[in-house]
């Protein structure tokens, strides 16, 4: 059992949960959380951690069956590697998974896609991927600048999406977006200036949507690739949602006309003059 948060893998896991450089050179991020250990892919899994109080719980020890061994550790030196106010007991170590632009698009169906550009907030983020896995997404695509999706806050929020969604950051999200566009990917910017309501668009084909950062939306230069700006009707004095409220929207009005085959043009049309920016 380790009982001293000096120990040198506590120490060196707490620097995994606070810099992305660590997890970048080791190759791995910390996982807590009792549903998110049942969601483990057990073939990248490379360490687990438990609590001493968590091993007290018969249904607790019947979950570490999963795993092919475990390192216990005192209650205090647990709190120590935790990122989280409330520990569960629980913590692995898993290594990261790349993906490639082709392994976006692979998925059977016609690509669907979520496009960030210089994402901040890793709940954002995280719900983001989640809600992208619940409404059929077969790819998000970030910048570099976009926040790490291996930050423990963004890990717990995808509740165990982001061992399924495919995601790629792009060092050069132009050229990405260009490659995507000549292999048949219409894109729709959420933007001020849309001159379209979202739902009257079909998104039925090969599509992908474009969400800028929380504070001063999307560059010039990836606003300029859109092939279409699109807008979410809003009344009262409201002039913006939250990037993942917008992308949710997004999201689910493309997995409803997947599901019926209904074009965009054909559902009910909301008030114009409504404007849209991700905050």
């Amino acid at each position: 059992m380790i009982t001293s948060t000096k120990n040198q893998q506590v120490r060196w896991i707490i620097e995994l949960n606070k810099k992305a450089k660590t997890r970048n050179e080791a190759g791995l991020f910390a996982v807590e959380g009792i549903r998110m250990a049942k969601e483990l892919p057990l073939e990248r899994t490379e360490q687990v951690y438990v609590s001493e109080s968590f091993l007290k719980d018969p249904e607790n020890r019947k979950l570490l069956e999963r795993f092919s061994s475990y390192e216990e550790t005192s209650d205090p030196v647990f709190a120590a590697m935790s990122d989280t106010r409330t520990p569960q007991g629980i913590l692995a170590l898993v290594r990261k998974r790349e993906y490639t632009l082709d392994e976006l698009l692979s998925d059977q169906r016609p690509p669907f896609l979520m496009v960030l550009e210089n994402l901040q907030d890793p709940g954002n983020l995280g719900t983001i991927v989640r809600t992208g896995e619940a409404a059929g997404v077969t790819g998000i695509l970030m910048s570099r600048e976009t926040v790490d999706i291996y930050n423990p806050k963004v890990i717990r929020s995808t509740m165990g999406s982001v061992f399924r969604v495919p995601f790629l950051y792009a060092d050069d999200l132009f050229g990405a977006l260009r490659e995507l566009q000549k292999k048949g990917v219409r894109f729709y910017a959420a933007h001020l200036e849309g001159t379209s309501v979202y739902d009257e668009e079909d998104y039925q084909a090969p599509c992908g949507f474009l969400i800028g950062n929380e504070g001063s939306g999307l560059s010039r230069e990836i606003a300029a690739l859109a092939d279409a700006r699109i807008r979410i009707p809003m009344e009262g004095e409201v002039e913006s949602l939250n990037a993942a409220v917008a992308a949710s929207v997004l999201l689910f009005e493309t997995a409803r006309q997947r599901r019926g085959g209904i074009l965009g043009k054909e559902a009910g049309k909301g008030p114009a003059g409504s404007k849209i920016k991700a905050e």
